[in-house]
């Protein structure tokens, strides 16, 4: 899975469109090997974004969860710590 490729389920408020859009396209990123596709291959690398954005944005209205909404500063703040203490210098 592409790091850059964050959790949408279960936020307040709900997962933007353009967030969405940007994680179909990290997902078409990975899977094509390209981040920036030919002339002769960019239709179809943006049809696969819009079709893949599509696809997600009914998956997140559709995902029904117990749990309570998650924060994003607060999850924001505990990547950052995790981050932190990966990559800590010793």
């Amino acid at each position: 899975m592409c790091r850059n490729i964050h959790t949408l389920h279960n936020f307040e408020p709900a997962a933007t469109d353009d967030e969405v859009e940007a994680a179909a396209l990290q997902y078409v990123r990975k899977i094509s090997g390209s981040t920036k596709p030919s002339q002769a291959n960019a239709e179809a690398f943006d049809r696969a974004v819009a079709e893949i954005a599509h696809i997600t944005r009914h998956l997140l209205e559709d995902l029904v969860t117990t749990a309570p909404p998650k924060d994003r500063e607060a999850e924001a703040r505990k990547a950052k710590e995790r981050s932190a203490k990966r990559f800590a210098t010793v």
